[in-house]
Formats: structure tokens, sequence, C-alpha cells
């Protein structure tokens, strides 16, 4: 089994050759046809999480040591069962059938996972992150019922759908947005932002405003359907989003996760709206504690999204009403040169790695 690794912090992968996992008991092994590259897989190669006043999270404070196999987008063929997976006929698997991983796991025992509320558990099993992911030719999964049939999709568009298609589809639920009044900003255009955008015009009656300080990105997005686009980097960049939303807008999705983002997203909601955190960018944002209640603003965090979530994204996808974002292909070989560029901002789209 071929596997590209994380020896060290900040450092090229390593190709690391090692022997071919036999499943056990419920598990499966998936032979692994695509596997996308995420942003957050760069705090993950990074070794660490920007805080506030200079402070970090690092991956050892979250028990995470090197070496460990990146990639949580995972498409595959199963290659093997364990004796306790169950039949086609049962809700199982069987050798040869292509599925997408869902990869958010918990323990599975706990009070959390027994409600299918697997992203609260305190033990998780993330594939990419606490589990061997992606960066691989083959991958072992804990449970048949992590593995979902997306017949009718394309194999390298399937993979985005278990982390970009997917947070975004519950950071959309998450804003309230119900009517053609319900006006909903996006901030930031890349791989997430840009599947907010195209999930979010089956979702979202209201306006779809994105905002984003790259010209390129801001195009891709009015391409793929958002009504209108903004620079927030320019001075009067709240003023035009409340004119555009006539007063303010229902909810603001951060995709970015910084100060100046998350700010932006506070001043250009209306009276009672939403701010949706997403992005792990990083830093600290002083709140306007007095404007909090006067305004009724809520601030709610996002982390990907239930399994259950990602059954529907992938049942939205095949309805044909969610255009495909762009997705580039790249050899597995090609890893840590697709995470520099990541890094320097200079991807469009998705790029997904394959074997």
């Amino acid at each position: 089994m071929l596997s590209y690794q994380v020896i060290e912090s900040g450092k090229p992968l390593e190709a690391r050759e090692g022997e071919t996992p036999v499943p056990e008991g419920a598990e499966v092994l998936m032979q692994v046809e695509a596997c996308g590259v995420c942003h957050s897989d760069l705090h993950l190669w990074d070794g660490e999480y920007l805080l506030a006043d200079g402070e970090k999270l690092t991956l050892a404070d979250r028990g995470i040591e090197p070496p460990f196999t990146m990639g949580h987008e995972v498409v595959g063929v199963v290659a093997a069962v364990g004796p306790d997976v169950p039949g086609p006929e049962d809700g199982g698997v069987q050798v040869g059938d292509k599925r997408v991983v869902y990869p958010w796991i918990g323990c599975g025992t706990c009070d959390v996972c027994q409600r299918d509320e697997e992203l609260l558990c305190l033990d998780q099993r993330t594939i990419g992150i606490r589990w061997p992911g992606g960066y691989a030719d083959h991958v072992i999964v804990p449970d048949a019922k992590y593995l979902i049939d997306y017949s009718g999709l394309p194999t390298e568009l399937a993979c985005t759908y278990a982390c970009s298609g997917l947070t975004a589809y519950s950071a959309l639920l998450k804003t309230g947005a119900k009517t053609a009044l319900d006006d909903v900003v996006l901030i930031g255009a890349g791989g997430v932002g840009l599947s907010a955008v195209v999930f979010g015009k089956s979702m979202i009656e209201g306006k779809i405003i994105v905002a984003d300080v790259d010209g390129t990105k801001r195009s891709l997005a009015r391409q793929s359907g958002a009504d209108e686009t903004v620079d927030n980097s320019e001075a009067d960049a709240v003023e035009k989003i409340r004119k555009m939303t006539g007063g303010g807008a229902a909810a603001a999705i951060d995709f970015v996760g910084s100060a100046e983002t998350a700010r932006l997203g506070l001043d250009v909601l209306r009276r009672g709206g939403t701010l949706v955190s997403v992005g792990l960018y990083g830093d600290a944002m002083p709140l306007p504690m007095v404007m909090m209640p006067l305004m009724m603003y809520s601030i709610r965090g996002s982390y990907v999204g239930t399994l259950q979530e990602m059954r529907e994204v992938i049942d939205l996808a095949r309805t044909g009403k969610v255009p495909p974002i762009p997705v580039a292909t790249r050899p597995l070989a090609e890893a840590t040169a697709v995470l520099n560029e990541l890094q320097r901002g200079e991807i469009l789209g998705r790029v997904v790695l394959k074997p």
C-alpha cells in the first residue's frame, strides 16, 4: 500500500510503502479512486491553528502526532470486506461497489454517536485526521454505513461532496433563510464557498451575494450562479451589501474565518440576522456587546455535517439541480505541490488527487 504522509509539519509529504490492511469485523477496505484536497488540510500539514493574541492550537494539543495520512474527501471501490459486513440486500456492500466515504466518524459507542450526532463525539475517528486518509491507494472505513452510493455522479466530483459540498449544505441549513426576502451573504469563494453558491440556488429563495477579495473568484462565483458579488477589500463593501439587501442580510456565512471577515459578516446583517462561522483562518474578533442584544444577532459555528446531511447532499446532486463546481485532477504524487498552490491561493474550485 502506498500513502503520502505528513512526517514533519510543513515539510513535503513523504511516500511510504506498507502492507495493505486487511479489514476486520465490520470494516471495509476501499481502493481509492480519488481524494479531494481541502483547505483544512493546510492546518493539518502546518500542525497548528491560530487562536487569539498570538496563541496557537497545535495538533499535539488535539492528540494528533505525525506520521499520519491526510485526505478526508475519499471516493473508491470496495476491495475487501470484514466478516461482519452485511451484503447489499441487508444495507451493506460487496466487493466492486463504488462508494463515497463519509469521513466524520465518532467512536460509535457513546451517547451522541448512538443518537447519530457523531460530530459531537469526544473520541473522533475522522478519516484523514485521526484515521489514515485518502492520500493513499487504499483506506479502511470502520463500517459500511459510512459508504454512500453516488451512482449517476462523476467520481471526481462525488468525493468533494464529503466535505466541500457537505460543509456548504450544512451551513446553508443553519442560516434559517426561508423566504425570498431572506438574502444570504457568502464570504469567501474558494471550493467550499463555490459549493455554497451552487447548493444555495436550490435551497435559498433570496439573493445569494458573494464577497471575495479575488476578482477571478468573484467572476467564477457569478458564473456559478451568484446574484451579486462584492470586493470586500473596498472601504464601502458593507454599504454596498446593505444596499443590495434592502437594509441587511438575513444571514452571512463566513467561509474564511478571519477577524476581518467575521466582522464583515456581522456588519451586513439585518436585525435578528445570523452569522454562521465555518472558516478556520484564525485569530479573534472583538464583539460589539451592546449591539448583540440591540440587534438580536445570532452567531453559530458550523463544522462539516452529519451522515444524514451527506445522504441529502448526494440525493440533491443527483437531481441535476446542483451544477458541478470546477474540479481539476492531479496525480497523488503531486500532493505537496497542490498543497503549496492552495496555500498561495492559486486553486480555483477543487483539486482532486488520483492514485
